[in-house]
């Protein structure tokens, strides 16, 4: 098998038994294929080239690939069993999808869990035969510490070692280590935003609050599939796969951890506690806990909060015994991410009437005016990943991220500037809203004749044209233009899917909206969360539906929130509390047994006039 990276190709042989898929074989190898669907054969997206043997091409293979491509020796990974000796082309697959690492955040008082207290002690003696803890506690008047038996281990050795001359480092009054001399300007944490696409992890100086370094990830579950959804049926199908799942979330964030702490010269082992705001299942999978009971209803949560956590059950390489804050949840559907997201933008604080949305697979909602604060769940699907979507990647360097309407024609960007290939969710957005605008999708999302495109846009009404006995939009040619091969394009069916997400979203504030008995026009603030709202353009949500019928100027980009709440909980022992108090302070509203849900659905399934 050959896994390509960049313009090298990396041999990799090896045997499987009979009947394994090639994509599970490239999984088990630790060869990283895309998928969305977690090898299911749905999303097609496992895209691998037969480069010697014979591979038949099945149903599955003709409707994914042209016939051109077949030929060349495309084939699913998934659908690909082992049988005989072949070697296989692999696609790289994008390890760091472009991320929000930052968001809208508030202030808070700099009082950290992590304290550390430089003291020199007087040496023992016959007349002061004080045991060394009772010593080192004499000293350190103001804080009413407690101590186990691993932090004492090593306590004679370097307080002799140190002529006395230590700093005691505590977490929660809780002293962890001694350290030898002055140590006290040496204080770190990391905040992680456990997603499920992607992972960042923040490294911050608690002497300071600033941070010193952000890296971001592709999620190592990912063979898995893209949703939480596929990962929860995994463990249920597979009794490995909660091991496995825990130990690739682990192992992405031991990565993060190491990168971070290498961009800024840190010691891993001044890194004393972390902070991680996940969803209820990415984080029960970090923490090996069955996720099977979130996927089935009545959808329970094992706990919405969790006991003393140490980073090393995380698989974190830091202090070894750094505590770990788990952010709480306030439900299956709204995790530690919203709570730790509703914590740094103020929604129990800000008295305007505001709507905070993180879009994503699995959206989340809040409403609130500082003292009623509602939320809710919609399952806006895959869309917004691309994942279901024909020419959909990830947001990485090609992919189509901004569509503008200039002078009658499409102004299309591509991260990085690169030439396109492919669609990602915020150039979806675009190429919709912008389809709209021009009059090339009528209102119930069809694409409309090629006579009427010709009246209504007359320099894009060429790019309306059947392919493969299906009628797209192209965006971009493969070559000169008219060249359909290698085009990046939209089809009908992609926009269902975007009809789909975006009406499952806006039946959710909707509804929240009714049950609060207000009107769109009174929202004051929609705050865009997570990384794809980050750089979702407010105009084309406007446009399609997605938020309520506001001024753009109302629409705030919000950008890693949850991100925030977990540097603010590293910052701010007294934060924690403040996230606690809001699982008391939100109402969360369960859209799934709503008997008017499928009747507003529909309503909101159309773009609007």
């Amino acid at each position: 098998m050959l896994e390509k990276d960049g313009s090298v190709a990396n041999e990799k042989g090896f045997t499987v038994p009979t009947g394994v898929s090639a994509f599970d074989a490239a999984s088990w190898n630790g060869i990283a294929i895309d998928s969305t669907c977690g090898g299911y054969g749905t999303c097609k997206k496992c895209r691998i080239q037969v480069t010697t043997g014979d591979v038949e091409p099945s149903k599955l293979d003709y409707r994914a690939f042209s016939e051109s491509e077949i030929k060349a020796g495309w084939r699913l990974a998934c659908l690909v069993r082992a049988a005989k000796d072949v070697t296989l082309d692999v696609p790289p697959l994008t390890t760091r999808p472009k991320a929000a690492t930052v968001g809208v955040g508030r202030q808070v008082i700099l009082r950290p869990a992590v304290q550390k207290r430089y003291v020199e002690l007087e040496e023992p003696t016959l007349h002061d035969q004080r045991t060394d803890i009772v010593r080192l506690f004499d000293a350190i008047d103001d804080i009413e510490a407690t101590v186990s038996l691993a932090a004492i281990r090593n306590l004679p050795k370097v307080l002799r070692s140190s002529y006395f001359k230590v700093t005691a480092v505590f977490v929660d009054q809780e002293l962890i280590d001694i350290e030898a001399g002055d140590t006290t300007d040496l204080r770190y944490g990391i905040a992680y935003d456990l997603g499920t696409t992607t992972v960042v992890a923040t490294l911050l100086d608690l002497n300071t609050g600033t941070p010193v370094a952000v890296k971001s990830m592709l999620n190592k579950q990912q063979p898995f599939g893209a949703d939480v959804i596929t990962r929860i049926s995994a463990t249920m199908m597979d009794a490995t796969a909660l091991d496995r799942l825990r130990g690739f979330a682990q192992q992405t964030l031991a990565e993060l951890s190491a990168e971070v702490c290498e961009e800024a010269g840190v010691d891993p082992l001044n890194v004393y506690e972390v902070a991680l705001a996940g969803n209820a299942t990415m984080t029960q999978l970090a923490l090996g806990i069955d996720p099977e009971p979130l996927g089935v209803a009545p959808f329970i949560m094992v706990s919405a909060s969790f006991p003393d956590v140490q980073a090393s059950e995380l698989g974190i390489n830091v202090h070894p015994r750094a505590k770990a804050v788990i952010m709480p949840s306030l439900g299956a559907y709204v995790g530690g991410d919203i709570v730790a997201g509703a914590l740094a933008s103020g929604m129990d604080r800000d008295k305007r009437l505001r709507l905070f949305i993180d879009v994503g697979t699995n959206c989340e909602i809040i409403l609130g005016d500082g003292d009623k604060i509602l939320a809710t769940a919609a399952p806006a699907g895959p869309a917004f990943e691309a994942a279901s979507i024909k020419c959909g990647v990830r947001a990485a360097s090609g992919a189509i991220e901004t569509i503008k309407v200039v002078d009658g024609d499409l102004e299309i960007g591509t991260i990085e500037n690169t030439k396109a290939i492919g669609l990602c969710g915020s150039g979806l957005v675009d190429a919709c809203a912008c389809l709209v605008q021009l009059g090339l999708l009528d209102h119930s999302g069809r694409f409309v004749t090629a006579e009427a495109a010709a009246i209504a846009a007359p320099k894009v009404a060429h790019r309306l044209v059947e392919r493969e006995g299906e009628r797209v939009f192209v965006l971009t040619w493969g070559g000169a233009e008219g060249d359909l091969n290698d085009c990046v394009f939209l089809t009908q069916r992609d926009v269902r899917e975007l009809q789909f997400a975006k009406a499952a979203i806006a039946t959710g504030w909707a509804l929240l909206l009714e049950e609060f008995g207000v009107a769109e026009s009174e929202v004051q603030q929609v705050l865009l969360a997570g990384s794809f709202g980050s750089y979702l353009s407010p105009a084309s949500a406007v446009k399609i539906g997605l938020v309520p019928m506001l001024p753009v100027m109302r629409i705030v980009s919000a950008g890693n929130v949850a991100g925030e709440g977990a540097k603010m909980v590293l910052l701010s022992a007294q934060e924690r509390n403040g996230a606690m108090a809001l699982l008391d302070s939100i109402d969360y509203i369960e859209l799934s047994d709503r008997s008017d849900f499928n009747d507003k659905f529909v309503e909101r399934l159309s773009f609007p006039a």
